[in-house]
């Protein structure tokens, strides 16, 4: 008889000091019911969570007998947290279906983690306890969670197993998705996950969060070199620092294989080491200044090396707006040449330009209606040299293989400056953003990224990590905690308690 396993989940990294997110940030990336599910799944590049396609690709390779039952899932670009009325909506619909779905055999759950909404700190833990609530305790019940997740109590007790993402930039998500395949599988034969959570008392700016060097790859790669028979998993979380909640910290979940003390042990063993290297997430960037002599210097000698500029503070990614001008202004204040800048959001700008047409050269506005202090309104003389719908597909990195809408974007020439502008939010973790206009990245002398770290992985065929210059601007996702004011975590944590002592429980 075929394994009748139910397919949902809800994505949303919460920023507590961006905007509200609400149904029409969902409904404009996708909310999808159903069939509208393996419908879109079927597509050559689909547009929802690719841990869906990873699942079910494992399960099929599995040469086991089974049926996906779709449920719902959606999901939007970080921003502040969730209209809450929205979100039960949401819950209810999930709920609903769920239940019109029973009897199932399992349910594989695809969450971001680190969502809040106007009401609670946790909504995820919400999801997780309404899908029990249906299903029972007998059913396999496994998530997949970014490694930014802020994980609660609730969320551990109310699964069998959570998988997270171990590479940042993340292009993991299908494996972890047939990680969790491979594990659901292991529970059908009898296996009986034992989990343990530990949060250590500590948050780290995202730019030391990197899977590939620093302490975080250290802890990683720790915890991934020591499952064995006995370990069926191990998660280390470092959170989302700007959530602001009280379950903020660096969450490690070990989860054994009917093996309850094995995994206490090592996640005792993780944690401890996550509290000593504590002093090593220091962060080390780049003034704007300096950032753009750099950039002034590589358009004037094509002898030295290009550089990719990253606008960490105003990070699409985290919940950042995606406009601020201050890197942009100085940019074109110096005359630097052969600079690609993007991706910039703003929809009435390329409105304007798209009615305008090519050729035309206009006053351009950058944030005529400011969301926020950091949305400064920019005024400056451009040219539209490039029109496009705004829909590609993502060629590297994080977006590889998914189809990716942008709105009406479009390309405009300021000086030396080669502006790209779209109508939808999104993160810059994709050269196919410049490409689609005709730019090619070995002509770049210079790039400006609205991006914390995605774009290491889809700029890396010309940027090496020697390249990178992470630069101190203003903006919703600036790593310099100083400012914000933090008041949702629970104290003492460091680095705010820089003091402070923590032991690892015993208990």
């Amino acid at each position: 008889m075929k394994k009748r396993i139910a397919l949902m989940g809800m994505h949303l990294e919460a920023n507590a000091f961006a905007p509200v997110s609400t149904e029409a940030d969902f409904r404009s990336a996708g909310y999808y019911v159903g069939e509208e599910i393996t419908n879109d799944l079927a597509q050559a590049n689909p547009r929802t969570a690719a841990e869906l396609s990873g699942f079910i690709t494992e399960m099929d390779d599995q040469g086991i007998a089974w049926q996906p039952v779709p449920i719902l899932i959606t999901g939007s670009e970080p921003g502040g947290p969730v209209d809450h009325a929205f979100f039960e909506r949401t819950m209810a619909e999930m709920r609903f279906h769920l239940k019109a779905a029973l009897p199932l055999d399992g349910v594989f759950f695809s969450a971001h983690g680190a969502m809040t909404s106007t009401d609670t700190t946790d909504p995820d833990g919400a999801l997780f306890e309404m899908v029990r609530d249906v299903i029972g305790q007998d059913t396999p019940l496994i998530a997949t969670l970014d490694l930014h997740a802020n994980i609660s109590d609730r969320m551990v007790e109310k699964t069998d197993i959570l998988v997270a993402y171990i590479t940042n930039p993340h292009v993991d998500q299908r494996e972890r998705a047939a990680e969790a395949a491979n594990l659901m599988v292991e529970m059908f034969d009898g296996m009986k996950p034992e989990a343990v959570f530990i949060r250590v008392p500590m948050v780290s700016p995202p730019v030391t969060l990197l899977s590939a060097r620093g302490p975080y790859a250290d802890l990683i790669n720790y915890g991934q070199e020591r499952k064995n028979n006995a370990i069926a998993n191990v998660s280390l979380l470092a959170g989302f620092a700007y959530g602001n909640t009280p379950e903020n910290g660096l969450s490690v979940i070990v989860t054994g294989r009917d093996d309850r003390s094995s995994a206490k042990a090592l996640a005792q063993d993780i944690a401890q080491r996550a509290w000593d290297s504590r002093e090593q997430f220091a962060i080390s960037l780049t003034s704007i200044p300096e950032a753009v002599a750099q950039a002034k210097a590589c358009g004037e000698d094509a002898g030295l090396p290009a550089v990719i500029m990253a606008d960490c503070a105003d990070n699409p990614g985290g919940g950042g707006r995606g406009n601020t001008p201050h890197i942009l202004r100085a940019l074109m204040e110096s005359d630097v040449q052969s600079c690609y800048a993007g991706i910039f959001y703003d929809k009435a700008l390329a409105a304007e330009a798209h009615e305008l047409g090519l050729g035309a050269q206009f006053s351009a506005v950058l944030n005529r209606t400011s969301e926020n202090e950091f949305s400064e309104r920019f005024e400056f003389d451009a040219e539209v040299v490039g029109l496009h719908d705004g829909v590609c597909v993502g060629t590297l990195g994080i977006y590889a293989g998914r189809t990716v809408d942008l709105g009406p974007s479009v390309h405009l020439k300021i000086g030396g400056i080669d502006l790209i502008v779209v109508s939808r939010r999104k993160q810059c973790g994709d050269p196919e953003f410049f490409r689609m206009f005709g730019l090619k990245m070995e002509d770049a002398r210079s790039v400006l990224v609205k991006s914390r770290g995605h774009f290491r992985a889809g700029f890396l065929p010309w940027f090496s990590p020697e390249q990178v210059i992470e630069v101190d601007a203003p903006g919703l996702t600036s790593n310099i905690f100083a400012n914000f004011s933090f008041d949702g975590y629970k104290r003492p944590i460091y680095p705010l308690d820089k003091d402070m002592d923590w032991e690892v429980p015993t208990g």
